[in-house]
């Protein structure tokens, strides 16, 4: 007899397990199915594990700096081992918590492999035999993996995906970096810090191709000065894989070809959905594998809910999370609580953060996306060089870059690169969601000394007003 619930939450990433929580607040019987790891992929294998990594390499990287403050620091070297270790450590640390989180919630875990017999009824393989459950509403948060490049399959000893980039069984001396998305650049900046050398290939014309223009370019710039090769406009038609490393053919913007020997290749050109043995193709529209829903995670089949990377993009943590809590508030809605009201995701107003050195972030649209919109657009830009606490920091790379739509003053979008940016665009985030126009950010007051205080220097240049240039 199968075992009922009001929800049950296919896979535990950071959709999945935020939703079963809320679903459990809201006083649903709640149980959550997952084939490996409690916190899914962003918890154990991405997000935070790499933050991880990345700040080990940051700190190397200011220990090989120290002269530039006035210390002395001799005989610097990274071991390794120890910094992947750390990184499996921090992992580890979280995984136990989202454990903790569901025994607080009375969350019932079945671990093993779910798939759906029905838009509200699946069978679970896993220790225990075959498990059959039911439920009044399930939550499909499977998430995605990384895509292969057909003619070379990672083999997680020369060819990597970001999954074998985090535990390494060796550095690599010459890294081939093909992608520069977030996960691709990350990578290049946290390698090129320990002492690789970094070569990064994208097809597109400019590196983090869906940030603002301006970010690419000073990004690039930066990356480069670093001693990062970048080609832009350029792709990767082969590689041949030895135990002794990588031979790449590269054919580069203008047409010619250049053939590169490297130890290692990394491959970040994007996510395939978790959906293709789960049972989904019948019960909800699909689009290259992503099932379609609407704005509350809604699909065509009722009782069917979907949310985060299984889902259309953007493919981030925090979208998968909001979309979680939002899912789960229309669902005990349908059931009959009067209490709650959710609200449809924005997408215009959902932050993008790259963790490289220096970082990036963003929320909101490019100069370049609000012109084809139709927006006349006031833009403003402050650079950090300006900003006394930025040199303090001895970290005065990168700038703030606002736009504005000129009739109404509506904030259109934000774009930072440089130090602890990406802690600093939830100001502009929470800015769109209030609705805020320039009025209300140039009266808000800024504390000294922050670099927080470029926010308000490029609202004010937007409009002719800057201070510090």
């Amino acid at each position: 007899m199968a075992e009922n619930y009001d929800v049950i939450v296919l896979g535990s990433g950071p959709g999945g397990y935020v939703a079963a929580i809320r679903c459990a607040q809201l006083g649903l019987k709640t149980a959550i199915v997952e084939r490996e790891l409690l916190g899914g992929i962003c918890l154990n294998w991405g997000c935070i594990p790499t933050k991880a990594l990345l700040r080990s390499a940051e700190i190397f990287h200011y220990m090989q700096h120290a002269k530039d403050y006035g210390l002395v620091a001799k005989g610097i070297e990274a071991d390794l081992v120890a910094v992947v270790k750390r990184s499996r450590g921090v992992a580890k640390q979280l995984n136990q918590g989202v454990t903790h989180l569901m025994k607080k919630n009375k969350i019932t875990v079945h671990m093993g492999t779910g798939t759906l017999t029905g838009p509200t009824s699946l069978t679970v393989k896993g220790d225990k035999g075959d498990e059959k459950l039911s439920a009044k509403h399930i939550i499909v948060a499977t998430g995605a993996r990384a895509r292969d490049l057909p003619f070379a399959p990672a083999d997680g000893k020369r060819v990597w995906t970001y999954r074998h980039a985090m535990t390494p069984a060796e550095m690599p001396n010459k890294l081939l970096v093909i992608g520069s998305g977030a996960i691709g650049i990350e990578f290049a900046s946290f390698y090129n810090d320990m002492g690789s050398e970094v070569t990064v290939v994208e097809m597109l014309d400019r590196i983090v191709p869906v940030e603002d223009k301006d970010v690419s370019a000073f990004l690039e710039k930066s990356l480069t000065k670093q001693g990062i090769a970048i080609k832009t406009g350029a792709g990767v038609e082969e590689l041949k894989v030895s135990d002794k490393g990588v031979s790449a053919r590269i054919k580069l913007k203008d047409g010619k070809i250049e053939n590169g020997e490297f130890s290692h290749v990394i491959v970040a050109v994007g996510i395939v959905p978790n959906t293709e043995s789960i049972g989904v193709e019948k019960l909800a529209d699909m689009d290259r594998g992503f099932i379609q829903i609407d704005p509350y995670g809604r699909t065509k089949s009722k009782g069917l809910w979907a949310i985060g990377d299984c889902t259309p993009g953007p493919w981030l943590a925090h979208k998968a999370s909001h979309e979680g809590v939002t899912c789960a508030e229309a669902i005990a809605q349908e059931l009959g609580n009067k209490d709650v009201h959710p609200h449809p995701l924005d997408r215009n107003a959902i932050p993008g953060c790259t963790y490289c050195h220096p970082q990036i972030a963003s929320v909101g649209l490019t100069e370049a996306k609000a012109k084809e919109a139709g927006y006349e657009v006031k833009v403003g830009t402050f650079p950090f060089i300006g900003n006394g606490k930025a040199i303090a920091l001895g970290e005065a790379e990168g700038f703030t870059k606002t736009v504005f739509d000129a009739k109404t003053g509506e904030l259109l979008g934000a774009h930072m690169v440089g130090a602890e940016v990406t802690e600093m665009i939830q100001g502009y985030t929470i800015g769109k969601v209030l609705e805020t126009t320039e009025a209300e950010l140039m009266q808000t007051v800024f504390p000294h000394p922050t670099i927080s205080e470029s926010m308000h220097e490029s609202v004010l240049a937007a409009y002719g007003r800057a201070l510090h240039i």
